[in-house]
């Protein structure tokens, strides 16, 4: 199967940037990004070498959840612009090679929604079936997604004198999908947008949309069933558009999500990939990633992985022991404002580790050699940190740094004005910035976007099949992955110490040559690398047969 025969699976080369519109870049000075501003910064996108961009909520909101308490699925926030920015948007990433993914959030709407106004009004009201109401709550276990902030999953409404189901916040009604017209209006609302040219949709919180505990009775089918519905429904309409699924369950309950017959989700967040990523990282050995790759489920050929170091959530650690867990927060966030949701870390990737140019290259370089699509989320290519000053998860979603002062670049407004704070501690726009990492040839900018363009000239990581290394050294975590005869390495060290180690690549191996830093190619004996690699060292290797 040959890269130019299958376009249609874009996504599995593909380097995606997630960034949040109005924390991004503010064009008219009001202190909160826009449509505009983020059309003014694509060349800096890129520029860097991604080739989709995610953007999280940007549709009108009350603003209770940071977007994702949505009151109108057809429009733009007033705040960040227009339909016609967004069509913009779209027609000016095109142009730049870049194709854009939007948060599909159809699991609960706001309280505020006119659907959610027009079921309060009573039993007979239009639209009260899109709703789950009870006259009292129901003791069915449902699952709380904040546990720390909402202590049941029913709600009391006094205008319509009955409880409303949400898994979320109380003021985030669930939709009752079973109910066959809230599934027509879901695939309206993906048709709209796919119709404006979008390239598929970051489906939220998907086990919670397919949950039927609380839901009327019966269901009268499988919830996998409907997934499917909306994946063919979805390539109907545009044959290449993809379906990206938050999906952080356990481990024997991942591969239903891709569907028996990899019909499903075309790709899955690496949640479990990404836990245990970090535990490794704790360690400084290689085991625990070593071995939850092995425990994965098998991907079908029309599915991957989407692999990431940090989302724009919560650093989740829920599918980790206790003391797998402690291991993290020691590591990586051992004061108390730092973990959220007793199972979360609330930090961006470089404070974590410590601004430590050295392990933070050896770690992106690890997650762009995984097998799958990695994600960037915005200001991770500076390095840029966190503002524990603000609440909840809203920590990471700091305002953008492109150059050095106090509102960072973002905008022409007042610091006191902006829609957040910016990042401080040493990692702020003083410190950090696009503007002053364009200028330095050695900056955490400059080598990351050598790193995406050599991951996109490396199709054997997102297409081909991984096999694991064994090496004596416990801080080594090596693999390859082959595609169409051609073999990629990778090896990196997690450890503190410089190491060495040797690298059984096949007697047929001959050579390997350096892909991160070109030069003659390295001579094998019998298919046996030697390696020295020093502290948080890596390399990627083209094996030559």
């Amino acid at each position: 199967m040959r890269l130019d025969q299958t376009s249609d699976q874009w996504w599995k080369n593909a380097v995606i940037y997630c960034l949040d519109v109005e924390t991004f870049r503010d064009s008219d000075g009001d202190g909160i990004g826009d449509l505009q501003g983020l059309i003014d910064r694509l060349d800096h996108l890129a520029g860097l070498g991604v080739t989709c961009l995610w953007l999280m909520p940007f549709k009108p909101t009350p603003n209770r959840d940071d977007g994702y308490d949505i009151a109108d699925y057809y429009g733009v926030d007033p705040r960040l612009g227009t339909l016609g920015d967004f069509v913009e948007l779209v027609r000016c990433a095109s142009d730049r090679g870049l194709r854009v993914i939007v948060d599909l959030v159809v699991n609960h709407t706001s309280d505020q929604h006119p659907w959610f106004r027009e079921a309060r009004e009573g039993i007979g009201a239009p639209r009260r079936n899109w709703y789950v109401w009870r006259d009292e709550p129901s003791d069915e276990p449902t699952g709380l997604a904040f546990p720390d902030t909402e202590k049941s999953n029913w709600a009391y409404d006094e205008r319509s004198t009955q409880w409303y189901l949400h898994r979320f916040y109380h003021f985030q009604p669930d939709l009752n999908t079973s109910d066959q017209a809230v599934r027509d209006e879901i695939a309206r609302i993906m048709g709209f947008w796919l119709a404006l040219g979008i390239s598929g949709f970051r489906m939220d919180a998907v086990p919670a949309l397919l949950e039927t505990a609380g839901l009327p009775e019966p269901v009268k089918d499988d919830p996998q069933s409907w997934l499917r519905s909306l994946r063919a429904f979805v390539n109907r309409r545009r044959g290449d558009a993809m379906l990206l699924g938050e999906v952080n369950v356990g481990l024997h309950d991942l591969g239903r999500y891709f569907g028996d017959h990899g019909d499903e989700l075309h790709m899955q967040l690496g949640f479990l990939l990404n836990q245990h990523l970090w535990l490794a990282l704790a360690r400084q050995e290689a085991e625990p990633l070593e071995i939850v790759i092995r425990e994965l489920p098998a991907v079908p050929p029309d599915g991957a992985w989407a692999t990431f170091l940090r989302n724009h959530d919560e650093l989740s650690l829920d599918k980790l022991t206790v003391p797998q867990r402690a291991d993290v927060f020691a590591a990586f966030g051992p004061e108390p404002d730092m973990q959220l949701y007793g199972h979360g870390l609330r930090r961006r990737v470089a404070p974590m580790l410590g601004g430590d140019p050295e392990r933070l290259r050896m770690a992106w370089s690890l997650l762009f050699s995984l097998p799958g699509t990695p994600i960037l989320l915005y200001g991770d290519e500076l390095g840029m940190g966190e503002q524990l000053a603000l609440p909840d998860r809203l920590s990471v979603r700091v305002p953008m740094q492109w150059s050095p002062g106090p509102t960072g670049g973002f905008s022409s407004a007042p610091p006191d004005r902006l829609v957040r704070p910016l990042a401080g501690d040493g990692f702020g726009p003083d410190d950090i910035s696009v503007e002053a990492q364009r200028r330095d040839p050695d900056s955490l900018l400059q080598w990351m976007g050598r790193l995406i363009r050599r991951r996109r000239e490396c199709p054997e990581f997102g297409w081909g099949t991984s096999t694991l290394l064994e090496t004596a050294q416990p801080s080594i975590f090596a693999h390859t992955c082959e595609w169409e005869g051609s073999t990629v390495a990778a090896v990196h060290n997690l450890g503190e110490a410089a190491c060495a180690t040797t690298l059984e690549l096949g007697q047929d191996a001959k050579a390997v040559e350096d892909l991160l830093e070109p030069g003659e190619p390295e001579q094998l004996h019998g298919g046996r690398l030697d390696l020295e690699l020093g502290r948080y060292g890596y390399r990627w290797l083209r094996v030559l047969r």
